[in-house]
Protein backbone atom coordinates (compact mmCIF):
# COMPACT_ATOMS: atom_id res chain seq x y z
CA UNK A 1 0.00 0.00 0.00
CA UNK A 2 1.34 3.42 -0.96
CA UNK A 3 0.47 6.32 1.35
CA UNK A 4 0.84 9.65 -0.45
CA UNK A 5 2.86 12.19 1.44
CA UNK A 6 2.07 15.92 1.53
CA UNK A 7 4.94 16.53 -0.90
CA UNK A 8 3.64 13.88 -3.30
CA UNK A 9 0.10 15.17 -3.05
CA UNK A 10 1.27 18.53 -4.33
CA UNK A 11 2.47 16.75 -7.44
CA UNK A 12 -0.94 15.28 -8.19
CA UNK A 13 -1.81 17.58 -11.07
CA UNK A 14 -4.90 17.48 -13.20
CA UNK A 15 -4.50 15.57 -16.47
CA UNK A 16 -4.75 17.61 -19.66
CA UNK A 17 -7.56 17.15 -22.13
CA UNK A 18 -5.50 14.62 -24.04
CA UNK A 19 -4.78 12.49 -21.01
CA UNK A 20 -5.30 8.76 -20.91
CA UNK A 21 -7.64 8.20 -17.95
CA UNK A 22 -11.06 6.66 -18.50
CA UNK A 23 -13.87 4.70 -16.87
CA UNK A 24 -15.54 2.38 -19.32
CA UNK A 25 -17.71 -0.67 -19.90
CA UNK A 26 -16.34 -3.80 -21.58
CA UNK A 27 -17.94 -6.94 -22.95
CA UNK A 28 -16.87 -10.07 -24.82
CA UNK A 29 -18.43 -13.30 -26.08
CA UNK A 30 -16.83 -16.31 -27.76
CA UNK A 31 -18.15 -19.11 -29.94
CA UNK A 32 -21.73 -17.85 -30.23
CA UNK A 33 -23.64 -17.09 -33.42
CA UNK A 34 -24.47 -13.45 -34.05
CA UNK A 35 -21.88 -12.42 -31.49
CA UNK A 36 -21.93 -8.74 -32.48
CA UNK A 37 -25.66 -8.43 -31.73
CA UNK A 38 -25.17 -10.01 -28.31
CA UNK A 39 -22.25 -7.66 -27.69
CA UNK A 40 -24.36 -4.64 -28.64
CA UNK A 41 -27.01 -5.72 -26.12
CA UNK A 42 -24.37 -6.18 -23.43
CA UNK A 43 -22.95 -2.72 -24.11
CA UNK A 44 -26.44 -1.27 -23.92
CA UNK A 45 -26.77 -2.64 -20.38
CA UNK A 46 -23.38 -1.09 -19.56
CA UNK A 47 -24.22 2.29 -21.09
CA UNK A 48 -23.99 4.00 -17.69
CA UNK A 49 -20.25 3.30 -17.65
CA UNK A 50 -19.49 5.35 -20.76
CA UNK A 51 -21.56 7.57 -22.99
CA UNK A 52 -19.14 9.29 -25.33
CA UNK A 53 -18.33 6.52 -27.74
CA UNK A 54 -18.82 2.82 -28.41
CA UNK A 55 -17.17 0.18 -30.54
CA UNK A 56 -17.33 -3.50 -31.46
CA UNK A 57 -14.74 -5.78 -33.05
CA UNK A 58 -15.83 -9.20 -34.33
CA UNK A 59 -14.00 -12.21 -35.81
CA UNK A 60 -15.50 -14.53 -38.43
CA UNK A 61 -12.79 -17.20 -38.40
CA UNK A 62 -10.74 -15.49 -41.06
CA UNK A 63 -10.98 -11.71 -40.72
CA UNK A 64 -11.54 -9.18 -37.94
CA UNK A 65 -14.20 -6.50 -38.40
CA UNK A 66 -14.36 -3.20 -36.56
CA UNK A 67 -17.01 -0.49 -36.15
CA UNK A 68 -16.61 2.53 -33.88
CA UNK A 69 -18.99 5.41 -33.32
CA UNK A 70 -19.40 8.54 -31.24
CA UNK A 71 -22.39 8.54 -28.92
CA UNK A 72 -24.65 5.92 -27.40
CA UNK A 73 -24.97 2.24 -28.22
CA UNK A 74 -28.69 2.61 -28.94
CA UNK A 75 -28.00 5.35 -31.48
CA UNK A 76 -25.48 3.26 -33.37
CA UNK A 77 -25.61 -0.51 -32.93
CA UNK A 78 -29.35 -0.93 -33.29
CA UNK A 79 -28.78 -0.31 -37.00
CA UNK A 80 -28.94 -3.66 -38.83
CA UNK A 81 -26.65 -2.38 -41.58
CA UNK A 82 -23.91 -1.66 -39.05
CA UNK A 83 -24.30 -5.05 -37.37
CA UNK A 84 -24.08 -6.77 -40.78
CA UNK A 85 -20.57 -5.34 -41.02
CA UNK A 86 -19.63 -7.30 -37.88
CA UNK A 87 -20.01 -10.99 -38.79
CA UNK A 88 -18.60 -13.82 -36.76
CA UNK A 89 -19.01 -16.02 -33.69
CA UNK A 90 -16.73 -13.96 -31.45
CA UNK A 91 -16.84 -10.27 -30.54
CA UNK A 92 -15.72 -7.76 -27.94
CA UNK A 93 -17.14 -4.33 -27.26
CA UNK A 94 -16.43 -1.14 -25.38
CA UNK A 95 -18.28 1.90 -24.05
CA UNK A 96 -15.97 4.86 -23.77
CA UNK A 97 -15.91 7.54 -21.20
CA UNK A 98 -13.00 9.91 -21.68
CA UNK A 99 -11.60 12.59 -19.39
CA UNK A 100 -12.18 16.29 -19.87
CA UNK A 101 -11.77 17.47 -23.42
CA UNK A 102 -12.53 16.27 -26.90
CA UNK A 103 -13.40 12.69 -27.64
CA UNK A 104 -11.49 11.58 -30.70
CA UNK A 105 -12.67 8.70 -32.87
CA UNK A 106 -9.15 7.27 -32.82
CA UNK A 107 -9.43 6.77 -29.05
CA UNK A 108 -12.64 4.75 -29.18
CA UNK A 109 -12.06 1.08 -28.43
CA UNK A 110 -11.70 -1.83 -28.95
CA UNK A 111 -8.29 -1.38 -30.55
CA UNK A 112 -7.05 -3.83 -33.16
CA UNK A 113 -3.57 -4.63 -34.43
CA UNK A 114 -1.90 -7.16 -36.68
CA UNK A 115 1.09 -8.67 -34.93
CA UNK A 116 3.47 -11.50 -35.75
CA UNK A 117 1.33 -14.25 -34.19
CA UNK A 118 -1.99 -12.98 -35.65
CA UNK A 119 -4.62 -10.34 -34.91
CA UNK A 120 -5.31 -8.96 -31.45
CA UNK A 121 -8.15 -6.72 -30.30
CA UNK A 122 -8.23 -5.10 -26.85
CA UNK A 123 -10.95 -3.42 -24.78
CA UNK A 124 -9.89 -1.86 -21.48
CA UNK A 125 -11.54 -0.39 -18.40
CA UNK A 126 -9.19 1.36 -16.02
CA UNK A 127 -5.93 3.23 -16.03
CA UNK A 128 -2.28 2.23 -16.08
CA UNK A 129 -0.37 4.38 -13.63
CA UNK A 130 2.92 3.82 -15.47
CA UNK A 131 1.54 4.22 -19.01
CA UNK A 132 3.46 7.42 -19.76
CA UNK A 133 6.74 5.88 -18.63
CA UNK A 134 6.12 2.80 -20.77
CA UNK A 135 4.98 4.89 -23.72
CA UNK A 136 8.10 7.04 -23.58
CA UNK A 137 10.33 3.97 -23.70
CA UNK A 138 8.32 2.37 -26.51
CA UNK A 139 8.49 5.55 -28.62
CA UNK A 140 12.25 5.77 -28.10
CA UNK A 141 12.48 2.17 -29.32
CA UNK A 142 10.63 3.08 -32.51
CA UNK A 143 7.00 2.32 -31.67
CA UNK A 144 4.39 4.40 -33.53
CA UNK A 145 1.30 5.39 -31.52
CA UNK A 146 -1.98 6.35 -33.25
CA UNK A 147 -3.93 7.25 -30.10
CA UNK A 148 -3.50 9.01 -26.78
CA UNK A 149 -5.07 6.13 -24.83
CA UNK A 150 -3.10 4.03 -22.37
CA UNK A 151 -4.84 1.00 -23.87
CA UNK A 152 -2.64 1.25 -26.93
CA UNK A 153 0.35 0.68 -24.65
CA UNK A 154 -1.03 -2.83 -24.05
CA UNK A 155 -1.20 -3.49 -27.79
CA UNK A 156 2.35 -2.24 -28.30
CA UNK A 157 3.74 -4.35 -25.47
CA UNK A 158 1.98 -7.47 -26.75
CA UNK A 159 3.41 -6.87 -30.21
CA UNK A 160 6.89 -6.31 -28.82
CA UNK A 161 6.94 -9.43 -26.64
CA UNK A 162 9.35 -12.16 -27.75
CA UNK A 163 7.11 -14.95 -26.48
CA UNK A 164 5.71 -17.25 -29.16
CA UNK A 165 2.17 -17.90 -27.84
CA UNK A 166 -0.40 -15.11 -27.64
CA UNK A 167 -1.36 -15.89 -24.05
CA UNK A 168 2.30 -15.71 -23.03
CA UNK A 169 2.68 -12.38 -24.82
CA UNK A 170 -0.29 -11.06 -22.86
CA UNK A 171 1.01 -12.32 -19.51
CA UNK A 172 4.43 -10.87 -20.33
CA UNK A 173 2.70 -7.54 -20.92
CA UNK A 174 0.67 -7.66 -17.71
CA UNK A 175 3.85 -7.94 -15.67
CA UNK A 176 5.00 -4.62 -17.12
CA UNK A 177 1.89 -2.52 -16.46
CA UNK A 178 0.69 -1.12 -13.13
CA UNK A 179 -2.65 0.31 -12.06
CA UNK A 180 -6.28 -0.68 -11.92
CA UNK A 181 -7.54 -2.47 -14.99
CA UNK A 182 -9.91 -5.00 -16.48
CA UNK A 183 -9.19 -6.25 -20.00
CA UNK A 184 -11.15 -8.20 -22.57
CA UNK A 185 -9.03 -9.33 -25.53
CA UNK A 186 -9.73 -11.34 -28.65
CA UNK A 187 -7.24 -13.17 -30.83
CA UNK A 188 -7.78 -15.44 -33.84
CA UNK A 189 -8.77 -18.35 -31.64
CA UNK A 190 -9.31 -17.10 -28.11
CA UNK A 191 -11.23 -14.74 -25.87
CA UNK A 192 -9.07 -13.57 -22.98
CA UNK A 193 -9.99 -11.65 -19.83
CA UNK A 194 -7.64 -10.19 -17.23
CA UNK A 195 -8.04 -8.30 -13.97
CA UNK A 196 -5.39 -6.31 -12.10
CA UNK A 197 -3.63 -7.92 -9.11
CA UNK A 198 -5.79 -6.04 -6.59
CA UNK A 199 -9.06 -6.40 -8.50
CA UNK A 200 -9.60 -2.63 -8.47
CA UNK A 201 -11.60 -2.64 -11.70
CA UNK A 202 -14.47 -5.14 -12.09
CA UNK A 203 -14.78 -8.10 -14.47
CA UNK A 204 -17.29 -10.96 -14.31
CA UNK A 205 -17.75 -14.29 -16.07
CA UNK A 206 -21.02 -15.65 -17.41
CA UNK A 207 -22.32 -18.36 -19.71
CA UNK A 208 -24.88 -18.15 -22.51
CA UNK A 209 -25.88 -21.70 -23.41
CA UNK A 210 -22.45 -23.31 -23.97
CA UNK A 211 -20.58 -20.07 -24.66
CA UNK A 212 -18.63 -17.97 -22.19
CA UNK A 213 -19.19 -14.25 -21.73
CA UNK A 214 -17.10 -11.55 -20.04
CA UNK A 215 -18.42 -8.19 -18.87
CA UNK A 216 -17.80 -5.31 -16.48
CA UNK A 217 -21.01 -6.04 -14.54
CA UNK A 218 -23.57 -8.78 -14.10
CA UNK A 219 -26.38 -6.56 -15.45
CA UNK A 220 -24.93 -7.22 -18.94
CA UNK A 221 -25.75 -10.91 -18.48
CA UNK A 222 -29.37 -10.26 -17.56
CA UNK A 223 -30.22 -8.54 -20.82
CA UNK A 224 -28.89 -11.44 -22.94
CA UNK A 225 -30.17 -14.23 -20.68
CA UNK A 226 -26.72 -15.41 -19.64
CA UNK A 227 -26.02 -17.14 -16.33
CA UNK A 228 -23.64 -15.39 -13.95
CA UNK A 229 -20.87 -17.79 -12.96
CA UNK A 230 -18.45 -15.75 -10.85
CA UNK A 231 -16.24 -12.70 -10.62
CA UNK A 232 -12.85 -12.94 -12.27
CA UNK A 233 -10.44 -13.04 -9.35
CA UNK A 234 -7.93 -10.31 -8.72
CA UNK A 235 -4.78 -11.03 -10.71
CA UNK A 236 -6.51 -13.75 -12.72
CA UNK A 237 -6.24 -14.29 -16.47
CA UNK A 238 -9.05 -16.22 -18.17
CA UNK A 239 -8.42 -17.92 -21.52
CA UNK A 240 -11.44 -19.17 -23.49
CA UNK A 241 -11.12 -21.30 -26.62
CA UNK A 242 -14.19 -22.97 -28.06
CA UNK A 243 -16.27 -24.03 -25.06
CA UNK A 244 -13.22 -24.55 -22.87
CA UNK A 245 -12.04 -22.23 -20.15
CA UNK A 246 -8.63 -22.08 -18.51
CA UNK A 247 -7.76 -20.00 -15.46
CA UNK A 248 -4.21 -18.68 -15.13
CA UNK A 249 -2.91 -16.90 -12.03
CA UNK A 250 0.51 -15.50 -12.92
CA UNK A 251 0.85 -12.99 -10.07
CA UNK A 252 1.77 -13.52 -6.45
CA UNK A 253 -1.43 -13.95 -4.44
CA UNK A 254 -2.82 -10.78 -2.86
CA UNK A 255 -6.05 -9.96 -1.08
CA UNK A 256 -8.44 -8.15 -3.38
CA UNK A 257 -9.17 -4.44 -2.96
CA UNK A 258 -11.99 -3.53 -5.34
CA UNK A 259 -12.81 0.12 -5.96
CA UNK A 260 -15.17 1.51 -3.33
CA UNK A 261 -16.91 3.64 -5.95
CA UNK A 262 -18.28 0.54 -7.63
CA UNK A 263 -20.32 0.11 -4.44
CA UNK A 264 -21.11 3.79 -4.04
CA UNK A 265 -21.91 4.89 -7.57
CA UNK A 266 -20.66 3.24 -10.72
CA UNK A 267 -22.18 -0.24 -10.77
CA UNK A 268 -25.78 -0.39 -11.87
CA UNK A 269 -28.05 -1.00 -8.84
CA UNK A 270 -29.08 -4.46 -10.09
CA UNK A 271 -25.48 -5.65 -10.61
CA UNK A 272 -23.92 -8.00 -8.06
CA UNK A 273 -20.73 -7.25 -6.13
CA UNK A 274 -19.26 -9.90 -3.84
CA UNK A 275 -22.49 -11.87 -3.86
CA UNK A 276 -24.84 -9.00 -3.06
CA UNK A 277 -26.80 -6.60 -5.25
CA UNK A 278 -25.37 -3.05 -5.40
CA UNK A 279 -28.84 -1.78 -4.47
CA UNK A 280 -28.63 -3.56 -1.09
CA UNK A 281 -25.25 -2.02 -0.29
CA UNK A 282 -26.56 1.43 -1.12
CA UNK A 283 -29.67 0.94 0.97
CA UNK A 284 -27.38 -0.09 3.84
CA UNK A 285 -25.45 3.17 3.34
CA UNK A 286 -28.74 4.95 4.02
CA UNK A 287 -29.34 2.92 7.20
CA UNK A 288 -25.89 3.74 8.56
CA UNK A 289 -26.17 7.39 7.54
CA UNK A 290 -29.49 7.63 9.39
CA UNK A 291 -27.93 6.10 12.50
CA UNK A 292 -25.22 8.76 12.42
CA UNK A 293 -27.60 11.69 11.73
CA UNK A 294 -29.73 13.88 13.97
CA UNK A 295 -33.51 13.73 13.72
CA UNK A 296 -34.23 16.46 11.19
CA UNK A 297 -36.67 16.82 8.32
CA UNK A 298 -40.25 15.83 7.60
CA UNK A 299 -39.64 13.99 4.34
CA UNK A 300 -36.72 12.20 2.66
CA UNK A 301 -36.02 13.22 -0.93
CA UNK A 302 -33.42 11.41 -3.07
CA UNK A 303 -31.37 12.90 -5.87
CA UNK A 304 -32.46 10.55 -8.66
CA UNK A 305 -31.35 8.03 -9.54
CA UNK A 306 -28.12 7.64 -7.61
CA UNK A 307 -29.52 8.70 -4.24
CA UNK A 308 -32.67 6.54 -4.30
CA UNK A 309 -31.48 3.33 -2.56
CA UNK A 310 -29.77 5.22 0.27
CA UNK A 311 -32.83 7.45 0.68
CA UNK A 312 -35.02 4.36 1.06
CA UNK A 313 -32.72 3.02 3.75
CA UNK A 314 -32.60 6.37 5.51
CA UNK A 315 -36.39 6.71 5.37
CA UNK A 316 -36.98 3.22 6.75
CA UNK A 317 -34.60 3.72 9.67
CA UNK A 318 -35.87 7.21 10.58
CA UNK A 319 -39.50 6.24 9.89
CA UNK A 320 -40.19 9.42 7.95
CA UNK A 321 -41.88 9.64 4.57
CA UNK A 322 -39.97 8.97 1.34
CA UNK A 323 -41.04 11.38 -1.41
CA UNK A 324 -40.00 11.98 -5.02
CA UNK A 325 -39.33 15.65 -4.50
CA UNK A 326 -37.14 15.74 -7.60
CA UNK A 327 -38.25 14.40 -10.97
CA UNK A 328 -35.62 13.20 -13.41
CA UNK A 329 -35.59 13.52 -17.17
CA UNK A 330 -34.06 10.17 -18.15
CA UNK A 331 -32.98 11.39 -21.55
CA UNK A 332 -30.12 13.44 -20.14
CA UNK A 333 -26.79 11.83 -19.20
CA UNK A 334 -25.33 11.41 -15.71
CA UNK A 335 -23.85 14.67 -14.42
CA UNK A 336 -20.96 12.98 -12.60
CA UNK A 337 -19.47 11.70 -15.83
CA UNK A 338 -20.01 14.62 -18.15
CA UNK A 339 -16.60 16.14 -18.91
CA UNK A 340 -17.11 19.88 -19.16
CA UNK A 341 -18.16 22.19 -16.32
CA UNK A 342 -20.46 24.30 -18.49
CA UNK A 343 -22.27 21.15 -19.75
CA UNK A 344 -22.59 19.82 -16.21
CA UNK A 345 -24.06 23.05 -14.85
CA UNK A 346 -26.52 23.43 -17.69
CA UNK A 347 -27.41 19.76 -17.42
CA UNK A 348 -28.76 20.03 -13.87
CA UNK A 349 -31.81 21.99 -15.03
CA UNK A 350 -32.27 19.74 -18.03
CA UNK A 351 -32.01 16.64 -15.90
CA UNK A 352 -34.02 17.53 -12.79
CA UNK A 353 -37.05 19.52 -11.78
CA UNK A 354 -38.65 19.97 -8.38
CA UNK A 355 -41.95 18.30 -7.54
CA UNK A 356 -43.52 21.32 -5.89
CA UNK A 357 -46.60 19.49 -4.62
CA UNK A 358 -44.39 17.20 -2.50
CA UNK A 359 -41.89 19.70 -1.13
CA UNK A 360 -43.81 22.94 -0.56
CA UNK A 361 -43.47 24.15 3.04
CA UNK A 362 -41.66 20.93 3.97
CA UNK A 363 -38.41 20.39 5.83
CA UNK A 364 -36.44 18.11 3.51
CA UNK A 365 -33.66 15.59 4.04
CA UNK A 366 -31.93 15.49 0.67
CA UNK A 367 -29.97 12.26 0.01
CA UNK A 368 -27.23 11.87 -2.58
CA UNK A 369 -24.33 9.46 -3.02
CA UNK A 370 -21.47 11.97 -3.15
CA UNK A 371 -20.34 15.56 -3.48
CA UNK A 372 -17.49 16.22 -5.90
CA UNK A 373 -17.18 19.89 -6.80
CA UNK A 374 -20.41 20.90 -5.11
CA UNK A 375 -21.74 22.61 -8.23
CA UNK A 376 -24.55 20.16 -8.86
CA UNK A 377 -25.52 19.89 -5.19
CA UNK A 378 -25.81 23.65 -4.72
CA UNK A 379 -28.05 23.93 -7.78
CA UNK A 380 -30.30 21.15 -6.52
CA UNK A 381 -30.58 22.75 -3.08
CA UNK A 382 -31.53 26.05 -4.70
CA UNK A 383 -34.05 24.23 -6.91
CA UNK A 384 -35.75 22.81 -3.80
CA UNK A 385 -35.88 26.19 -2.10
CA UNK A 386 -37.29 27.75 -5.27
CA UNK A 387 -39.90 24.98 -5.29
CA UNK A 388 -41.13 26.02 -1.85
CA UNK A 389 -39.05 23.89 0.56
CA UNK A 390 -38.88 25.29 4.10
CA UNK A 391 -35.55 23.64 4.99
CA UNK A 392 -33.02 21.49 3.12
CA UNK A 393 -30.76 19.17 5.13
CA UNK A 394 -28.21 17.44 2.89
CA UNK A 395 -27.09 13.91 3.76
CA UNK A 396 -24.41 12.16 1.68
CA UNK A 397 -24.19 8.34 1.70
CA UNK A 398 -20.38 8.24 1.37
CA UNK A 399 -17.48 9.99 3.11
CA UNK A 400 -16.12 13.31 1.79
CA UNK A 401 -14.09 12.93 -1.43
CA UNK A 402 -10.75 14.57 -0.69
CA UNK A 403 -8.40 12.92 -3.19
CA UNK A 404 -8.55 12.31 -6.97
CA UNK A 405 -8.50 8.92 -8.66
CA UNK A 406 -5.81 7.54 -10.95
CA UNK A 407 -7.10 4.01 -11.47
CA UNK A 408 -9.72 4.62 -14.11
CA UNK A 409 -12.40 6.99 -12.81
CA UNK A 410 -12.28 10.55 -14.04
CA UNK A 411 -12.37 12.90 -11.10
CA UNK A 412 -11.28 16.52 -10.69
CA UNK A 413 -7.92 17.50 -9.32
CA UNK A 414 -7.59 17.97 -5.60
CA UNK A 415 -7.89 21.74 -5.93
CA UNK A 416 -11.36 21.28 -7.47
CA UNK A 417 -12.66 18.81 -4.89
CA UNK A 418 -14.91 20.65 -2.47
CA UNK A 419 -14.10 18.50 0.57
CA UNK A 420 -10.36 18.79 -0.02
CA UNK A 421 -10.45 22.56 0.31
CA UNK A 422 -13.27 23.41 2.70
CA UNK A 423 -14.36 22.47 6.20
CA UNK A 424 -17.75 20.85 6.75
CA UNK A 425 -19.28 24.20 7.72
CA UNK A 426 -17.73 25.92 4.70
CA UNK A 427 -19.13 23.17 2.46
CA UNK A 428 -22.57 23.64 4.01
CA UNK A 429 -22.45 27.36 3.30
CA UNK A 430 -21.21 26.70 -0.22
CA UNK A 431 -24.20 24.52 -1.10
CA UNK A 432 -26.48 26.79 0.99
CA UNK A 433 -28.08 23.95 2.92
CA UNK A 434 -29.45 24.16 6.46
CA UNK A 435 -27.21 21.29 7.49
CA UNK A 436 -24.75 18.86 5.92
CA UNK A 437 -23.68 15.37 7.01
CA UNK A 438 -21.55 12.67 5.33
CA UNK A 439 -21.51 8.95 6.05
CA UNK A 440 -18.39 8.12 8.05
CA UNK A 441 -15.71 5.84 6.65
CA UNK A 442 -16.46 3.44 9.50
CA UNK A 443 -20.16 3.52 8.60
CA UNK A 444 -19.42 2.80 4.95
CA UNK A 445 -17.36 -0.29 5.81
CA UNK A 446 -19.97 -1.47 8.28
CA UNK A 447 -22.66 -1.14 5.57
CA UNK A 448 -20.63 -3.24 3.12
CA UNK A 449 -18.88 -5.81 5.30
CA UNK A 450 -20.58 -5.58 8.66
CA UNK A 451 -17.20 -4.81 10.21
CA UNK A 452 -14.60 -2.09 10.57
CA UNK A 453 -12.00 -1.05 8.02
CA UNK A 454 -8.79 -3.04 8.26
CA UNK A 455 -6.25 -0.26 8.78
CA UNK A 456 -3.30 -2.52 7.94
CA UNK A 457 -4.81 -3.83 4.72
CA UNK A 458 -8.12 -2.14 3.80
CA UNK A 459 -10.76 -4.33 2.18
CA UNK A 460 -11.36 -1.72 -0.53
CA UNK A 461 -9.41 0.76 -2.62
CA UNK A 462 -10.67 3.87 -0.84
CA UNK A 463 -8.07 6.53 -1.63
CA UNK A 464 -10.85 9.00 -2.54
CA UNK A 465 -11.47 9.39 1.19
CA UNK A 466 -8.12 8.46 2.75
CA UNK A 467 -5.35 9.39 0.29
CA UNK A 468 -3.98 5.83 0.55
CA UNK A 469 -3.13 4.71 -3.01
CA UNK A 470 -2.46 0.94 -3.11
CA UNK A 471 -0.63 1.03 -6.48
CA UNK A 472 2.26 3.42 -7.02
CA UNK A 473 1.40 6.50 -9.10
CA UNK A 474 4.48 6.26 -11.28
CA UNK A 475 3.47 8.81 -13.89
CA UNK A 476 2.02 11.28 -11.41
CA UNK A 477 5.14 11.31 -9.23
CA UNK A 478 7.46 11.60 -12.22
CA UNK A 479 9.27 14.89 -12.77
CA UNK A 480 8.89 16.58 -16.17
CA UNK A 481 5.84 14.45 -16.99
CA UNK A 482 4.87 14.35 -20.64
CA UNK A 483 1.38 15.76 -21.23
CA UNK A 484 1.46 16.36 -24.98
CA UNK A 485 0.87 12.82 -26.21
CA UNK A 486 0.05 13.68 -29.80
CA UNK A 487 0.49 16.64 -32.15
CA UNK A 488 -2.69 15.59 -33.96
CA UNK A 489 -5.72 17.58 -32.86
CA UNK A 490 -8.21 15.72 -30.68
CA UNK A 491 -10.95 16.88 -33.03
CA UNK A 492 -9.40 15.00 -35.93
CA UNK A 493 -11.29 11.95 -37.16
CA UNK A 494 -8.34 9.72 -38.04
Amino acid sequence: MVVISKKQRKKLKKFKSNSIREECGIFGIHNFSDASTITALGLHALQHRGQEGCGIVSFDGKNFHSEKRHGLVGDNFTNKEILKKLPGDSAIGHNRYSTTGETSLRNIQPFFADIYSGGISVAHNGNFTNALKLREKLVKDGAIFRTTSDTETIVQLIAKSKRSKMIDKIIDTLFQVQGGYALVMMSNKKLIGARDPLGIRPLVLGKLKNSYVLASETCAFDIIGAKFIREIENGEVIMIEGNNLKSIKPFNKKKSRPCVFEYVYFSRPDSYLKGKCAYEYRKNFGYELAKESDDVGEIVVPVPDSGVPAAIGYSQYKKISFELGLIRNHYVGRTFIEPKQNIRSFGVKLKLSSNKSSIKNKSIVLIDDSIVRGTTCSKIVKMLYDGGAKEVHVRISSPPIKFPDFYGIDMPSKKELLAANKSLEEMRKHIQADSLKFLSLEGLYKAIFGQSRNKNYPQLTDHYFTGEYPVELVDQNKDNKVTQLSLLSGKSSN
